[in-house]
Formats: structure tokens, C-alpha cells, sequence
């Protein structure tokens, strides 16, 4: 009897942290973008989809950018409707903190993003964290750097990583990709490097397929005055980010190729931000989020010096990093 109530104890521990998986309390910090309503519904409307399964959005700290116009004028209203979906509103990132177990760091403006994490590893708690990821190369380097000595998992990405397009090249689809180009808007603010504030989407569908190991960047415009940017890939491989109207691209391998870039909606960001809560295995590397980064830094050094080539090897000792 004492032996079979031995075995179910330990049977009854090993089963604690899957079912603390499938009940996982998330909040939100910043409420100034889109992304909170779309992640909030999906999380909190019943039935809930197989994905998300027991996550749910129970607690939010407005407060986003200090300074960006159009990030503030979102936050009331992005408040109320949270608050209709049923999340709680608090005063402070400690106070959300002790009501979570997962955090998504949705604050449009990158710049405080360093800042609103710190209190997110000191008290252990996985977080994503929305595009972008910071304000600087150097504050991205270091959101890693104290992510990664704090033993916390984080990640960040674009939803235009998870399209079906884009995914499927990456799986193999048309074998190596030699060559690539994506578009999308790529709208300016001037606190943030160029492409940070919106051209990430497009440089992420880039970077998705093209995969890491981009050596050097050029940018110049298109005929008509858009964002052109050219990255050359170790082997000589090819990838161009456009700005344009919409979100698209081409990818050409050495079995063929295939449409990439497209929108396919938040949900399949969702879903890999629930896995990754659930697993803590970040469905992005730290290098390669780093190198997306040091590519649209390397582009703003290239626009700066007249379209001149730069490495990012060169951008990256710049900002700091190892």
C-alpha cells in the first residue's frame, strides 16, 4: 500500500507542470497597438481554439509609448475594449506581474522595451515580446544579454514570420533559397531606425526565408523613391527588402520557387507565442532576431554614407554585442 501510494504521488507531481501548461494567466503590457485586441479576443472568446487551449488574458498595464502621438491616443480605447473582454486593468508592471504567468510586451514604441522587461526577468516570467524589439541595435543586444543571464526565455517576431508561404520555404519547400525578395509598408517614425517602425514585416518574411548568415547591406530607392534594400548572403546569396503597398515577395531555390511574404493574420503568431509560454523553447533564436536587426541598422549606416555597402559584423561592434 505505502509503495502504490508512492508510485501515484510521483505520478501526480510528474503530471503538475503539464497541467500548469494548459493554465496559463497572460498579460499585457501596452495597450497602443492592434495586437492586444486581436490576441485578447482570440485568448478570451469561448470556445476557445485547440491552440490556445487554457491561455488566457487576465491582466493589462496601459501604459505604452510617452511620446509618439499616435500610440497615445490609442491607449483609451484600446483599454476599454480590453476591459469588455474581460482583463483586469492595473497600475503598474508589478502589480500585473503578480497576477501573470506570462507576459506579452506589446508597447509600439521600442524604445522603452529594456526597461519594461527588467522587472519581467527579475521576477521570472517568459515574455514576448512585439515588434520591435527595441528602439536600438544596442538595447535589442542587450535585452538578449539580460534575458539570457536571468535564465528567462523571451522571443520576438512579426506575424508575417507565420505565413504559409513564407513557413513552407523555410521547411524546404524549393530547396536552398539562393536568391529572395519581399515588400511591404514601411511607414517612418523618427525615434526608431527606419525600418524598425514598419519595415521589420517585410525584412522579417526576408530573413524567414533567407535564413541567418547575411554579411553586408545596401540600400538605395527604386525608381519611383521607395526603400530598397540589398543584402548579400554568405555563398553570394541574395535577398531585397522593397517597401511597397503591400505585403509580397518571391523566393527562387534550387528546386524552384515560390510566392513568400504574405499576411495571413495574428493567429499563427498566437499560436507560437502559446507553444512558446507552454514550452519555453523560443520559435526565433537570439542570432537570428539579432541579425534582423543589425540588417535594418546596417541599412540606415548605408543610407547615411550614400548607399555605401556595410557589413553587419561592423554594425553589431558598434552596438556593443560580444
Amino acid at each position: 500500500m505505502i509503495r502504490f501510494c508512492t508510485v501515484l504521488a510521483a505520478l501526480l507531481l510528474a503530471a503538475l507542470p503539464a497541467a500548469r501548461a494548459q493554465n496559463i494567466r497572460a498579460g499585457i503590457i501596452g495597450l497602443d497597438t492592434s495586437h492586444v485586441l486581436a490576441f485578447t479576443k482570440t485568448l478570451n472568446t469561448q470556445p476557445q481554439k485547440p491552440e490556445v487551449m487554457g491561455v488566457r488574458m487576465v491582466a493589462a498595464y496601459p501604459q505604452g509609448s510617452k511620446d509618439i502621438e499616435s500610440s497615445l491616443k490609442r491607449v483609451p480605447e484600446y483599454t476599454e475594449k480590453v476591459k469588455e473582454l474581460g482583463v483586469q486593468i492595473v497600475g503598474s508592471i508589478d502589480e500585473l506581474l503578480d497576477l501573470v504567468d506570462v507576459v506579452f510586451l506589446e508597447t509600439n514604441d521600442g524604445r522603452p522595451h529594456l526597461e519594461q522587461l527588467r522587472p519581467c526577468l527579475a521576477a521570472g516570467k517568459p515574455v514576448f515580446i512585439d515588434k520591435p524589439v527595441a528602439g536600438s541595435l544596442k538595447d535589442a543586444i542587450a535585452i538578449y544579454k539580460e534575458a539570457k543571464a536571468a535564465g528567462v526565455p523571451v522571443f520576438s517576431s512579426s506575424s508575417l514570420r507565420f505565413g504559409k508561404g513564407s513557413q513552407a520555404v523555410r521547411a524546404g519547400s524549393i530547396g536552398r533559397v539562393l536568391e529572395a525578395q519581399t515588400q511591404s509598408p514601411a511607414s517612418l517614425e523618427p525615434n526608431h531606425p527606419d525600418l524598425f517602425w514598419y519595415g521589420i514585416h517585410g525584412v522579417e518574411s526576408l530573413f524567414t526565408v533567407m535564413g541567418t548568415g547575411c554579411v553586408s547591406v545596401k540600400r538605395d530607392s527604386t525608381e519611383d523613391g521607395k526603400i530598397r534594400v540589398t543584402g548579400t548572403w554568405e555563398g553570394g546569396r541574395k535577398g531585397v527588402f522593397t517597401e511597397g503597398k503591400g505585403y509580397g515577395g518571391k523566393a527562387i531555390g534550387d528546386n524552384g520557387e515560390a510566392s513568400v511574404g504574405s499576411y495571413d493574420g495574428y493567429d499563427p503568431l498566437l499560436f507560437s507565442a502559446v507553444h512558446f509560454f507552454r514550452t519555453g523553447v523560443a520559435p526565433v533564436s537570439p542570432e537570428e532576431t539579432l541579425e534582423i536587426y543589425a540588417f535594418m541598422e546596417a541599412a540606415d549606416e548605408s543610407k547615411r554614407r550614400g548607399g555605401a555597402e556595410v557589413t553587419l559584423k561592423e554594425v553589431m561592434a558598434k552596438a556593443g554585442a560580444d
